[in-house]
């Protein structure tokens, strides 16, 4: 009987799951509002498992599960005030992180080098294979513990450096959220 139980509670984790995934499936240009029905912003893509909405200031990238569907709208547990405090905090803390001596980390949690320099939006870093490359500070992710993310793996660096003389400062790194 408890295998039962557990096989249609799974069953309908499903289904739940089914009848949610197409309406976030399609929801680019969906309102969102928060709990009392105030515009929070406007969905602008779904990438993944999260949803990029855009408010009146910035553009937000929400995990899936922060939403629920309701009558055409996804709605959200923050007003548009308040969200937008949070991206603002999220990138200031961001860019404190992102100094001279940060240990910079690969999309899979690599470390890969060490910042050398910022200037005029341009990040410079040492890679642990001893490559030099200047990267747009856009292209980065400064995190809560002090060090710093790029949307690229450490294979995937040293391929990019491999055949250009270690200089890819026209290459922006992707999976920067950092800011938007």
């Amino acid at each position: 009987m408890m295998r039962l139980q557990t096989v249609t509670n799974s069953a309908i984790a499903l289904a739940l799951a089914v009848v949610a995934a197409p309406a976030l499936g399609q929801a680019v240009g969906m309102q969102v509002v928060d709990t009392s029905g105030a515009p929070v912003g406007t969905v602008t893509a779904i990438r993944g498992d999260n949803v990029q909405i855009k408010t009146d200031k910035h553009d937000a990238l929400l995990p899936k599960a922060s939403f629920r569907v309701d009558q055409g709208k996804l709605i959200f547990g923050m007003t548009q005030a308040q969200l937008d405090t949070q991206v603002e905090a999220a990138a200031a803390a961001s860019q404190k992180a992102i100094v001279a001596g940060a240990t910079v980390n690969g999309s899979a949690g690599t470390a890969i080098g060490k910042i050398d320099a910022v200037d005029n939006g341009q990040v410079t870093m040492t890679l642990t294979s001893g490559k030099r490359i200047a990267v747009p500070i856009t292209g980065l992710r400064g995190n809560a513990d002090g060090t710093v993310t790029i949307g690229y793996t450490a294979d995937q660096i040293e391929a990019l450096t491999s055949g250009s003389g270690g200089t890819p400062a026209s290459t922006t790194p992707g999976g920067s959220t950092a800011g938007k």
